[in-house]
């Protein structure tokens, strides 16, 4: 009815509080105990947030190129409990390596038995393994990362990235086209797709959406990034 308040749709209070206060976390020592901590209700609480990042991003990378070929080596980033792996293993993607900091997120990701290996790996901190792959990341990796998936990601592979575009994400999302933007000018990729996603996932909290979004639904807003590798170029002849 015109002038009826709306109660947008939110997840249950724990839930928005754990999600929120991962959010709020800077401190890289912080943020891997917390994530440790969280590992055995992450699945339950991202479901309840209807978190659509990993499909989303997925998604993205089947249609833009649906000629990948099944038995390409995908690298995922700050893999967590595995969500990206589920979602390429359903549409036929195999060979799956993935990395993250936290033990116990790595624990949950073994038990779903759709790796051929995992690594523990500080982002920001450690190199990369897995050279000679495409690399796909739906988490918040450090921007001082984009150089090392780039260096790990074969010539004319795929990378993968997102992130929310709520307001209080809004910091990080200009540094980090920045550091991709950078890299596109220097002629190390070229950007294929930068698609603005309405429905992200549910908010934490009334502040993180727009007044006209919150009448609406109650989600948030993301983003996701696909690069192209360049190829070498040819030395010159002398």
């Amino acid at each position: 009815m015109p002038g009826e308040a709306v109660t947008p749709r939110m997840a249950p209070e724990e839930v928005r509080a754990r999600v929120e206060a991962a959010h709020g976390l800077t401190d890289p020592a912080q943020k891997l105990h917390f994530y440790d901590r969280w590992a055995k209700d992450y699945d339950q609480d991202v479901a309840a947030l209807q978190y659509r990042a990993p499909r989303l991003a997925v998604d993205c990378v089947i249609n833009t190129c649906p000629g990948l070929a099944p038995e390409s080596l995908i690298l995922d980033v700050a893999c967590g409990t595995g969500l990206v792996a589920s979602e390429l293993q359903a549409r036929g993607f195999l060979q799956l390596h993935g990395v993250d900091g936290s033990p116990e997120m790595l624990k949950q990701a073994q038990a779903r038995g759709l790796y051929q290996k995992l690594s523990l790996c500080t982002l920001g901190q450690e190199p990369l393994p897995s050279p000679e792959v495409g690399a796909l990341s739906h988490g918040q990796v450090p921007c001082t990362v984009i150089p090392e998936l780039l260096r790990v990601t074969k010539p004319g592979g795929l990378v993968c990235l997102t992130t929310r575009t709520n307001p209080s994400n809004l910091p990080y999302k200009e540094a980090l086209e920045a550091s991709l933007d950078q890299l596109e000018r220097a002629g190390a990729w070229e950007c294929l797709v930068a698609q603005p996603v309405d429905h992200w996932e549910l908010a934490t909290s009334e502040r993180e959406v727009a007044p006209r979004a919150l009448a609406q639904d109650g989600f948030i807003s993301g983003i996701i990034y696909l690069y192209r590798k360049a190829h070498p170029q040819p030395s010159a002849d002398l």
